[in-house]
Parts: structure tokens; C-alpha cells; sequence
């Protein structure tokens, strides 16, 4: 007959060795933690930035239809425009800009230079356009 000692000690033996870690420490969870933050603040500030350049371009396609307007008016004109500077306001999709226009003589008196400049709200400017105006 077998001792009940022996049977009892080959079922330890058989079994198996439980593990000696039931989770993640705390310093693991910590370092986790971190590099999750870190990913999460890289992100927000790349979605950050596609929005400040989506503004921007919003910005400079209304700045461009103003500039682009005035000197169209101006092309359009029966007179030569005066030399000089002069400023108005702007109305495109809603946002109010300034356009400053100024008008220089050339060497020749048959032509005038112009240059448009659009301004924002805060007087910042986002757009410079020049070109020649002649009569005919």
C-alpha cells in the first residue's frame, strides 16, 4: 500500500508553479501612462496646426478675391485712377477685410502702379497685390 505522505507530495510536484506576477506594477502602468500622454499632446498639436493653416487659407482666398475686385475695378474704369492712397472695406463670405490701395506714377505717363493690400480685422496684412494700369 502506498502512504497517503508519497501520494501527496508527487500531486505538488505535479502541479504547476503559479506565476510569480498577477498584473502590471505600478511604475509599468506609470511609463504607460506617460508615453500615452505624450502621443495624445503630439496629436492635439498637429490637429492644432491643421487648423490654424486651414484658417489661414480661408483667410488669403478672401483676401485674394478682394484685392483681385478692386484691381478689376479699377482696370474697368473710364478714368486713370488718381495718384495716391485710399482705403475701403471689404465684405467676403462674412469676414470684414480693408483693402489699401496705392498709386504711384511711372516713368512713363501713359501708366500707373498700383498695389492692393488687404488687411484684417486687426489690421494684419494678408495679401499684396501690384501690377500696371495704362490708358487706352
Amino acid at each position: 500500500m502506498r502512504s497517503c505522505r508519497s501520494g501527496g507530495a508527487d500531486a505538488a510536484a505535479r502541479r504547476p508553479a503559479l506565476p510569480r506576477h498577477h498584473g502590471f506594477t505600478l511604475v509599468e502602468v506609470l511609463v504607460a501612462l506617460a508615453i500615452v500622454a505624450i502621443a495624445l499632446a503630439a496629436g492635439a498639436q498637429a490637429t492644432n496646426a491643421l487648423t490654424r493653416n486651414a484658417q489661414r487659407q480661408s483667410d488669403m482666398v478672401l483676401a485674394q478675391l478682394c484685392a483681385e475686385n478692386q484691381l478689376i475695378q479699377l482696370r474697368l474704369s473710364p478714368q486713370m485712377p488718381p495718384v495716391g492712397e485710399s482705403s475701403q472695406g471689404c465684405e467676403q463670405a462674412g469676414v470684414q477685410l480693408d483693402v489699401g490701395v496705392s498709386t504711384t506714377p511711372t516713368l512713363n505717363p501713359n501708366f500707373n502702379r498700383i498695389d492692393v493690400q488687404v488687411r484684417d480685422a486687426q489690421r494684419w496684412p494678408l495679401l499684396r497685390l501690384s501690377t500696371v494700369i495704362g490708358r487706352y
